[in-house]
Protein backbone atom coordinates (compact mmCIF):
# COMPACT_ATOMS: atom_id res chain seq x y z
CA UNK A 1 0.00 0.00 0.00
CA UNK A 2 1.12 3.27 -0.66
CA UNK A 3 0.14 6.78 1.60
CA UNK A 4 0.19 9.99 0.39
CA UNK A 5 -0.93 12.17 3.19
CA UNK A 6 -2.56 15.63 3.71
CA UNK A 7 -3.35 16.83 7.14
CA UNK A 8 -6.32 19.54 7.39
CA UNK A 9 -5.30 23.23 6.09
CA UNK A 10 -3.91 25.60 8.59
CA UNK A 11 -2.58 28.95 7.33
CA UNK A 12 0.46 28.05 7.25
CA UNK A 13 0.56 24.39 6.92
CA UNK A 14 1.74 22.13 4.30
CA UNK A 15 0.69 18.87 2.91
CA UNK A 16 2.86 15.99 4.95
CA UNK A 17 3.38 12.55 4.20
CA UNK A 18 3.38 9.18 5.59
CA UNK A 19 5.80 6.26 5.32
CA UNK A 20 4.62 2.49 6.14
CA UNK A 21 7.31 -0.02 6.55
CA UNK A 22 6.41 -3.94 7.01
CA UNK A 23 9.58 -5.37 7.77
CA UNK A 24 9.94 -7.19 10.94
CA UNK A 25 6.03 -7.93 11.16
CA UNK A 26 4.34 -10.71 11.59
CA UNK A 27 1.02 -12.72 9.65
CA UNK A 28 -1.35 -10.75 11.95
CA UNK A 29 -0.18 -7.55 10.97
CA UNK A 30 -1.61 -7.48 7.51
CA UNK A 31 -4.96 -9.53 8.48
CA UNK A 32 -5.29 -6.78 11.38
CA UNK A 33 -7.91 -3.92 9.80
CA UNK A 34 -7.02 -0.68 10.06
CA UNK A 35 -9.36 1.74 11.44
CA UNK A 36 -9.87 4.91 10.17
CA UNK A 37 -13.06 7.48 11.22
CA UNK A 38 -13.49 8.29 7.56
CA UNK A 39 -13.08 6.31 3.81
CA UNK A 40 -14.00 7.40 0.73
CA UNK A 41 -13.86 5.57 -2.32
CA UNK A 42 -15.47 6.16 -6.03
CA UNK A 43 -15.33 4.31 -9.37
CA UNK A 44 -15.47 1.10 -8.95
CA UNK A 45 -17.44 0.66 -12.06
CA UNK A 46 -18.89 -3.14 -11.09
CA UNK A 47 -20.15 -4.85 -14.02
CA UNK A 48 -17.59 -4.27 -15.84
CA UNK A 49 -14.30 -6.19 -17.06
CA UNK A 50 -12.14 -3.65 -15.93
CA UNK A 51 -13.36 -2.98 -12.17
CA UNK A 52 -10.37 -4.37 -10.36
CA UNK A 53 -12.41 -6.15 -7.69
CA UNK A 54 -9.70 -8.07 -5.60
CA UNK A 55 -8.36 -4.90 -4.55
CA UNK A 56 -11.08 -3.10 -3.38
CA UNK A 57 -12.01 -6.40 -1.76
CA UNK A 58 -8.15 -6.30 -0.01
CA UNK A 59 -9.11 -2.56 1.12
CA UNK A 60 -12.53 -3.81 2.70
CA UNK A 61 -10.92 -6.43 4.08
CA UNK A 62 -8.08 -4.30 5.82
CA UNK A 63 -9.86 -1.51 6.80
CA UNK A 64 -12.74 -0.64 9.09
CA UNK A 65 -13.94 3.00 9.25
CA UNK A 66 -16.76 4.51 11.39
CA UNK A 67 -18.19 6.35 7.86
CA UNK A 68 -17.69 4.88 3.94
CA UNK A 69 -18.61 7.33 1.21
CA UNK A 70 -19.06 5.61 -1.83
CA UNK A 71 -18.34 8.66 -4.26
CA UNK A 72 -20.04 7.23 -7.49
CA UNK A 73 -19.93 4.94 -10.58
CA UNK A 74 -20.25 1.93 -8.02
CA UNK A 75 -21.98 -0.05 -10.14
CA UNK A 76 -21.59 0.19 -14.15
CA UNK A 77 -25.26 0.65 -15.44
CA UNK A 78 -23.73 2.05 -18.65
CA UNK A 79 -22.31 -1.25 -19.20
CA UNK A 80 -24.35 -3.48 -17.88
CA UNK A 81 -27.05 -2.46 -20.81
CA UNK A 82 -24.89 -3.50 -23.46
CA UNK A 83 -23.52 -6.39 -21.91
CA UNK A 84 -24.34 -8.46 -18.27
CA UNK A 85 -20.93 -9.40 -16.60
CA UNK A 86 -21.16 -10.06 -13.25
CA UNK A 87 -18.50 -12.50 -11.70
CA UNK A 88 -18.50 -13.45 -8.02
CA UNK A 89 -16.09 -10.93 -6.68
CA UNK A 90 -18.20 -8.22 -8.23
CA UNK A 91 -21.25 -9.63 -5.92
CA UNK A 92 -18.91 -10.25 -3.30
CA UNK A 93 -18.02 -6.32 -3.15
CA UNK A 94 -21.61 -5.51 -2.47
CA UNK A 95 -21.83 -8.42 0.38
CA UNK A 96 -19.14 -6.66 2.03
CA UNK A 97 -20.41 -3.08 2.00
CA UNK A 98 -23.55 -4.37 3.37
CA UNK A 99 -21.82 -6.47 6.06
CA UNK A 100 -19.74 -3.32 7.30
CA UNK A 101 -23.29 -1.45 6.86
CA UNK A 102 -24.94 -4.31 9.25
CA UNK A 103 -22.21 -3.98 11.85
CA UNK A 104 -22.35 -0.19 12.45
CA UNK A 105 -20.76 1.52 9.61
CA UNK A 106 -22.51 4.23 8.11
CA UNK A 107 -22.13 4.18 4.40
CA UNK A 108 -23.24 7.04 2.10
CA UNK A 109 -23.77 6.39 -1.37
CA UNK A 110 -23.80 9.25 -3.67
CA UNK A 111 -24.95 8.12 -7.20
CA UNK A 112 -22.73 9.08 -10.17
CA UNK A 113 -23.32 9.49 -14.12
CA UNK A 114 -22.91 5.55 -14.47
CA UNK A 115 -25.62 4.47 -11.59
CA UNK A 116 -27.76 7.60 -11.99
CA UNK A 117 -30.53 5.52 -11.60
CA UNK A 118 -30.54 5.10 -8.08
CA UNK A 119 -30.48 8.85 -7.58
CA UNK A 120 -34.78 7.96 -7.41
CA UNK A 121 -33.47 6.17 -4.89
CA UNK A 122 -32.21 8.61 -2.17
CA UNK A 123 -33.21 8.06 1.33
CA UNK A 124 -31.98 6.32 4.30
CA UNK A 125 -32.13 2.79 4.57
CA UNK A 126 -30.78 1.64 7.95
CA UNK A 127 -27.31 2.51 7.97
CA UNK A 128 -27.04 3.44 4.32
CA UNK A 129 -28.07 6.55 2.94
CA UNK A 130 -28.42 7.35 -0.92
CA UNK A 131 -28.02 11.38 -1.14
CA UNK A 132 -27.08 13.42 -4.39
CA UNK A 133 -24.35 15.16 -2.08
CA UNK A 134 -23.00 14.99 1.08
CA UNK A 135 -21.42 17.62 3.36
CA UNK A 136 -18.25 16.15 5.54
CA UNK A 137 -17.12 17.37 8.93
CA UNK A 138 -13.66 16.39 9.84
CA UNK A 139 -12.33 15.94 13.45
CA UNK A 140 -10.57 19.38 12.61
CA UNK A 141 -13.93 20.72 11.97
CA UNK A 142 -13.70 21.53 8.62
CA UNK A 143 -16.46 21.15 6.09
CA UNK A 144 -16.06 19.31 3.26
CA UNK A 145 -18.61 18.84 -0.06
CA UNK A 146 -18.79 15.27 -1.49
CA UNK A 147 -20.23 15.43 -4.98
CA UNK A 148 -19.65 12.65 -7.60
CA UNK A 149 -18.41 15.60 -10.55
CA UNK A 150 -20.34 14.99 -13.19
CA UNK A 151 -22.03 17.66 -12.82
CA UNK A 152 -19.31 19.83 -13.80
CA UNK A 153 -19.06 18.25 -16.95
CA UNK A 154 -21.03 20.40 -18.85
CA UNK A 155 -19.31 23.20 -17.29
CA UNK A 156 -15.73 22.49 -18.43
CA UNK A 157 -16.58 21.06 -21.73
CA UNK A 158 -19.16 23.77 -22.67
CA UNK A 159 -20.79 21.34 -24.89
CA UNK A 160 -24.50 21.34 -24.55
CA UNK A 161 -24.66 17.72 -25.71
CA UNK A 162 -22.45 16.24 -23.15
CA UNK A 163 -23.75 13.20 -21.97
CA UNK A 164 -23.66 12.08 -25.22
CA UNK A 165 -20.10 12.40 -25.82
CA UNK A 166 -19.94 11.03 -22.46
CA UNK A 167 -21.07 7.69 -23.76
CA UNK A 168 -18.74 7.47 -26.72
CA UNK A 169 -15.47 8.43 -24.72
CA UNK A 170 -16.45 5.75 -22.39
CA UNK A 171 -16.72 3.28 -25.43
CA UNK A 172 -13.49 4.17 -26.20
CA UNK A 173 -12.02 4.22 -22.54
CA UNK A 174 -13.20 0.54 -22.00
CA UNK A 175 -11.71 -0.53 -25.21
CA UNK A 176 -8.22 0.76 -23.71
CA UNK A 177 -8.97 -0.93 -20.38
CA UNK A 178 -9.41 -4.28 -21.83
CA UNK A 179 -6.06 -3.92 -23.38
CA UNK A 180 -4.66 -3.38 -19.87
CA UNK A 181 -5.19 -7.45 -18.88
CA UNK A 182 -2.47 -8.36 -22.28
CA UNK A 183 -0.21 -6.06 -21.17
CA UNK A 184 -0.08 -6.55 -17.62
CA UNK A 185 0.19 -10.48 -18.40
CA UNK A 186 3.05 -9.87 -20.90
CA UNK A 187 5.02 -7.10 -18.39
CA UNK A 188 4.73 -10.20 -15.49
CA UNK A 189 6.45 -12.49 -17.48
CA UNK A 190 9.22 -10.28 -17.65
CA UNK A 191 8.91 -9.15 -14.55
CA UNK A 192 7.72 -6.06 -14.55
CA UNK A 193 5.31 -4.46 -12.35
CA UNK A 194 1.32 -2.78 -13.40
CA UNK A 195 1.38 -0.38 -15.68
CA UNK A 196 -1.96 1.16 -16.94
CA UNK A 197 -2.52 2.00 -21.13
CA UNK A 198 -5.37 4.23 -20.22
CA UNK A 199 -3.90 5.83 -17.43
CA UNK A 200 -0.99 6.55 -19.35
CA UNK A 201 -3.19 8.21 -22.27
CA UNK A 202 -4.34 10.28 -20.30
CA UNK A 203 -1.55 11.65 -18.40
CA UNK A 204 0.01 12.15 -22.33
CA UNK A 205 -2.75 13.63 -24.37
CA UNK A 206 -2.92 16.97 -24.42
CA UNK A 207 -6.84 17.40 -24.72
CA UNK A 208 -7.11 14.96 -21.63
CA UNK A 209 -4.55 16.45 -19.76
CA UNK A 210 -6.40 19.79 -19.89
CA UNK A 211 -9.96 18.79 -19.25
CA UNK A 212 -8.91 17.26 -16.05
CA UNK A 213 -6.94 20.66 -14.58
CA UNK A 214 -10.24 22.56 -16.19
CA UNK A 215 -12.48 20.03 -14.55
CA UNK A 216 -10.38 20.28 -10.84
CA UNK A 217 -10.64 24.37 -10.91
CA UNK A 218 -14.38 23.84 -11.87
CA UNK A 219 -14.84 21.44 -9.28
CA UNK A 220 -13.10 23.97 -6.47
CA UNK A 221 -14.98 26.97 -7.60
CA UNK A 222 -18.82 25.02 -7.78
CA UNK A 223 -17.57 24.46 -4.16
CA UNK A 224 -17.59 27.49 -2.89
CA UNK A 225 -21.04 27.86 -3.34
CA UNK A 226 -21.21 25.60 -0.42
CA UNK A 227 -19.25 28.02 2.24
CA UNK A 228 -16.97 24.69 2.61
CA UNK A 229 -13.38 24.39 3.11
CA UNK A 230 -12.94 21.65 0.86
CA UNK A 231 -14.41 19.59 -1.89
CA UNK A 232 -13.76 15.53 -2.62
CA UNK A 233 -14.97 13.64 -6.21
CA UNK A 234 -14.20 10.88 -8.08
CA UNK A 235 -15.15 11.02 -12.15
CA UNK A 236 -12.76 11.72 -13.66
CA UNK A 237 -10.30 8.92 -12.31
CA UNK A 238 -7.13 10.81 -11.61
CA UNK A 239 -6.35 10.47 -7.58
CA UNK A 240 -5.40 14.47 -6.70
CA UNK A 241 -5.01 16.58 -3.52
CA UNK A 242 -4.60 19.75 -4.37
CA UNK A 243 -5.34 23.59 -3.42
CA UNK A 244 -7.03 26.38 -5.11
CA UNK A 245 -7.19 29.46 -3.50
CA UNK A 246 -8.99 28.52 0.06
CA UNK A 247 -10.41 25.51 -1.22
CA UNK A 248 -8.70 21.86 -0.73
CA UNK A 249 -9.41 20.29 -3.63
CA UNK A 250 -9.18 16.16 -3.44
CA UNK A 251 -10.30 13.16 -5.54
CA UNK A 252 -10.25 9.72 -4.11
CA UNK A 253 -9.52 8.36 -7.81
CA UNK A 254 -11.07 4.81 -8.88
CA UNK A 255 -10.78 0.65 -8.61
CA UNK A 256 -10.50 0.54 -12.62
CA UNK A 257 -6.62 1.68 -13.29
CA UNK A 258 -5.00 3.10 -10.00
CA UNK A 259 -6.74 1.61 -7.00
CA UNK A 260 -7.15 4.13 -4.79
CA UNK A 261 -9.10 5.91 -1.98
CA UNK A 262 -9.04 8.59 0.92
CA UNK A 263 -9.23 7.62 4.16
CA UNK A 264 -9.37 10.37 7.25
CA UNK A 265 -8.01 9.40 10.76
CA UNK A 266 -9.04 10.62 13.97
CA UNK A 267 -6.81 13.61 13.88
CA UNK A 268 -8.76 14.60 10.76
CA UNK A 269 -5.15 13.86 8.42
CA UNK A 270 -6.09 12.79 5.31
CA UNK A 271 -4.40 10.28 3.30
CA UNK A 272 -4.55 8.61 -0.18
CA UNK A 273 -3.82 5.19 0.05
CA UNK A 274 -3.05 2.34 -3.30
CA UNK A 275 -4.15 -0.68 -3.51
CA UNK A 276 -3.72 -3.01 -6.55
CA UNK A 277 -4.34 -6.59 -6.97
CA UNK A 278 -1.91 -8.94 -6.78
CA UNK A 279 0.79 -10.13 -9.25
CA UNK A 280 1.22 -13.80 -10.45
CA UNK A 281 3.94 -13.35 -7.37
CA UNK A 282 1.99 -12.81 -4.70
CA UNK A 283 3.10 -9.61 -3.77
CA UNK A 284 0.72 -6.67 -4.35
CA UNK A 285 1.95 -4.53 -7.31
CA UNK A 286 1.98 -0.86 -6.77
CA UNK A 287 1.84 1.75 -9.23
CA UNK A 288 3.22 5.30 -8.75
CA UNK A 289 0.58 8.51 -7.96
CA UNK A 290 2.25 11.54 -9.11
CA UNK A 291 -0.94 13.33 -8.60
CA UNK A 292 -0.38 15.59 -5.65
CA UNK A 293 -0.65 18.78 -5.28
CA UNK A 294 1.67 21.53 -5.77
CA UNK A 295 3.16 22.13 -1.69
CA UNK A 296 2.97 18.54 -0.97
CA UNK A 297 5.99 16.32 0.08
CA UNK A 298 5.58 13.27 -1.61
CA UNK A 299 6.73 9.86 0.12
CA UNK A 300 6.88 7.12 -2.38
CA UNK A 301 6.99 3.65 0.08
CA UNK A 302 5.09 0.01 -0.57
CA UNK A 303 4.20 -3.22 0.81
CA UNK A 304 2.54 -6.25 0.06
CA UNK A 305 -0.66 -7.64 1.97
CA UNK A 306 -1.94 -10.79 1.43
CA UNK A 307 -5.48 -12.10 0.54
CA UNK A 308 -7.53 -12.56 3.24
Amino acid sequence: MQSVTSRQRDPLQVFATQQRFSFGKSSEDFYAPRRYRAAWISDTHLGTRGCNATALLDFLRETDFDTLYIVGDLIDIWSLRRATYWPQQHNDVIQKILRKARKGTRVVYIPGNHDELVTSFCGTYGNIEIKENAIHVTASGERMLVIHGHELDVVVSGCGWMKWLAFAGDLGYQFLLSLNPLINFVRRRFGMGYWSLSAYAKRTVKDAVSFIGKFEAAVARYAERYRVDAVLCGHIHSAAIREFGTISYYNCGDWVESCTALVEGDDGMISLVNYHSLSESGRAVTPIIDSVGPKALVAKSSSGFNNS
